[in-house]
């Protein structure tokens, strides 16, 4: 038997200094080639970042943003005004009624805080630009509101720095109905599998895709954050496939005071009571002097984890780091109890890494922070509610902090974006929803063009005698945007040229407009 042995170089790769992601050919996968033109860049003399907010479960997106007008209310009311748990939102206007009496609006009287009558109606917004109207419906304009769980996030849509886009999932081309139904495009591949979409959703293929669009995003600017690169995609929420790239290697953090994970065993002041081991531990596991390559690679990994980590933890002691605002107190809309919100929680550690970034000379930057309890089969009034309260309140806290560090307005710098493994079924099930298909997402910052709702909004409503709904397919919507156009148009804006979008997105050139707009 021949014994291979891997290049110094394969072996970089796939060790990792905190965390260890392998690269591989995928659909979205970059080719060296690619991210080699990429390398000669010289550090821009800005700053600019992505946060994706990801809502494992597949969040309930037709409750997050209802289509108000008379229209689509109507049949959306009647959908969901149902079972032993209605999860109808009540109209705009309407007030939030108190505990014990009843409802104007369904007549029933409130006896808890997990009803939508208790919340109050949803929230208007006025897109600058007119949604086309649906065809084959009685609107003569389409309204829209918000959850009332999310008001936090109207001031930031009025002031223009929060975006909708409308009907966005996983597609390989655009895709009508009756290529659908009559089997006649293709459709991507396990539609309703949480681990297939969020993998689909993050790296372009079902679950086995490992390169993600987001750490190829960093690839391209790896080289701008000079001696520092290893801190360009960063997750707060663990191994995501969402920051693997062909060369960049995600950075895990936790959301400590010092947020790199150190080994303790040879950077503390004592091991086992001794307080020379420490220093020995070190000398051993960092010995670059062994004749095997492995030894050598293995000692070179770690000395470069013990610098990350004292690189990163160092700059969190900075002025600028340590005057980002602690997160706020949270209260649960549905239990009134005062918690802590853990988006928030991970969202002021990546605040505070952005606050680190001059003192570590980055320039370019990707995070990936995520939130989970969003499989709402059951008891949906009382877990989305909490969960789009965390989700706006950790949001504008964010909007916040990054319009003051150190004194300088960072909000242009920084996109913010939300994605999902899939929407939930337009239909309700007596208490919650089932797995569907397209669904609705806010981008936040000032870069974006916001205060208005991109792509189009799906007509409302299940087929029933005369009338037929172009864009369902049983319960679930068929998306009208696809989640390759969404990373285009947060790529360009990142700084990726039109080709390296094809590259890192191939199916790109199956769409008429790569760009929304949006930001």
């Amino acid at each position: 038997m021949t014994l291979i042995r891997p290049s110094r170089r394969a072996f970089l790769q796939l060790s990792g200094a905190l965390s260890v992601v392998g690269p591989g050919a995928v659909p979205f996968a970059l080719q060296l080639a690619a991210a080699g033109s990429a390398a000669g860049l010289t550090a821009p003399p800005d700053y600019k970042a992505l946060i994706c907010i990801f809502q494992y479960g597949g969040n309930d997106a037709n409750n997050s943003i209802v289509a108000t007008d008379t229209d689509s209310w109507g049949r959306y009311f009647a959908l969901r005004n149902i079972g032993q748990e209605p999860i109808a939102l009540m109209p705009p206007g309407t007030a939030p009624t108190p505990l014990g009496q009843v409802n104007p609006v369904t007549r029933r009287s409130v006896s808890s805080l997990a009803q939508p009558e208790a919340w109050g109606g949803v929230l208007p917004i006025v897109p600058k630009t007119a949604q086309a109207i649906p065809a084959g419906t009685n609107a003569t304009t389409r309204t829209f509101g918000l959850h009332p769980a999310l008001a936090p996030l109207l001031p930031l849509y009025s002031a223009g720095r929060l975006a909708v886009l409308a009907n966005v999932g996983t597609l390989l081309q655009p895709l009508t109905k009756a290529q659908y139904t009559g089997r006649k495009a293709p459709i991507p591949a396990n539609l309703f599998s949480h681990n297939d979409q969020q993998n689909t959703w993050q790296a372009g293929g079902i679950e086995g895709a490992n390169v993600g669009w987001g750490g190829q995003f960093g690839d391209l600017v790896l080289s701008m954050n000079g001696a520092n690169s290893i801190f360009t995609a960063m997750s707060t929420a663990g191994n995501a496939v969402f920051l693997a790239g062909q060369r960049v290697v995600q950075y895990q953090t936790t959301t400590n005071t010092t947020p790199a994970v150190a080994i303790r065993a040879a950077t503390g002041t004592s091991l086992l009571g001794s307080t020379t081991a420490p220093g020995l531990m070190k000398g051993m596991i960092t010995d670059t002097s062994p004749v095997s390559d492995f030894a050598s690679d293995y000692a070179a990994v770690v000395q470069r984890s013990l610098d990350a980590t004292s690189n990163l933890n160092g700059a969190m002691s900075g002025a600028a780091v340590t005057a980002i605002p602690a997160v706020p107190t949270y209260v649960n809309p549905v239990t009134g109890a005062t918690t802590t919100n853990p988006l928030a929680v991970q969202l002021h550690a990546i605040a505070r890494i952005i606050a680190a970034a001059p003192t570590l000379g980055l320039k370019r930057q990707v995070f990936f922070v995520s939130m989970g309890g969003h499989d709402s089969h059951d008891g949906q009034n009382t877990a989305q509610p909490d969960n789009l309260s965390k989700l706006a309140n950790a949001m504008a806290y964010l909007d916040t902090v990054l319009s003051n560090i150190n004194g300088v307005d960072m909000r242009a710098q920084v996109t913010t974006f939300t994605a999902s493994d899939f929407s939930r079924t337009l239909t309700s099930n007596g208490d919650g929803t089932d797995h569907a298909w397209g669904g609705h997402h806010f981008i936040m910052g000032g870069a974006v063009n916001g205060g208005d709702i991109y792509g189009q909004f799906p007509t409302i409503g299940v087929d029933s005698g005369s009338f037929n709904n172009p864009d369902m397919t049983g319960a679930a919507i068929i998306p009208t945007t696809s989640v390759d156009q969404y990373a285009a148009t947060l790529g360009a804006w990142f700084g990726a040229q039109p080709t390296d979008l094809a590259t890192i997105i191939p199916r790109l050139k199956n769409y008429p407009t790569a760009n929304l707009g949006f930001v």
